[in-house]
């Protein structure tokens, strides 16, 4: 239980860092993208409940926080959580890899997903500009982030789990 409130916490905390920080500092060119790595890792690590779960509290956040028809962000972010969900049986700790590559293959499939349901519906094409001024640079920033905090966010769970089954036990 203890795993599950630090988690929700973190997440709001990653989300008000995502949406009140990073947009203004002057040396990002994109912001970094931490709900999306929450949800891959917690969706990696963790299994396809906890991270359709944590993907589900993710979309909300950004549904009610961007402009647009409600459930769009929640629907994204519960399959992000699904997919990464099931690539939990090829969950190795100690491999970064196949993480990095998930959080890519996450990290486009957002902006992609975005693209076409926001661009392109408005009929505008130019997908080299989107993917020159948002995709690429979006994807880079959010990789850098995630080698910082992936290692992060394994330990924890990892120390929370064992906090909570010694809770369990006594």
């Amino acid at each position: 239980m203890r795993r599950i409130i630090v988690n929700i916490a973190f997440i709001i905390f990653a989300f008000a860092l995502q949406i009140c920080i990073f947009p203004f500092i002057p040396f990002l060119y994109a912001s970094p993208n931490l709900l999306i790595i929450l949800t891959f890792t917690y969706g990696f690590s963790l299994g396809v409940e906890e991270g359709m779960i944590y993907g589900l509290i993710c979309g909300i956040l950004m549904d009610l926080y961007v402009a647009g028809p409600f459930g769009f962000f929640t629907f994204l972010f519960l399959w992000i959580g699904f997919i990464n969900g099931k690539l939990s049986t090829y969950f190795y700790e100690e491999y970064i890899v196949l993480p990095v590559a998930v959080c890519t293959v996450s990290e486009v499939m957002y902006n992609v997903f975005i693209y076409i349901f926001k661009f392109m519906i408005r009929d505008k094409f130019n997908i080299v500009f989107y993917l020159e001024n948002i995709i690429i640079p979006e994807v880079v920033i959010t990789l850098i982030f995630t080698l910082i905090l992936y290692r992060f966010l394994l330990w924890y769970n990892k120390k929370l789990r064992v906090l909570d089954s010694r809770g369990i036990n006594r």
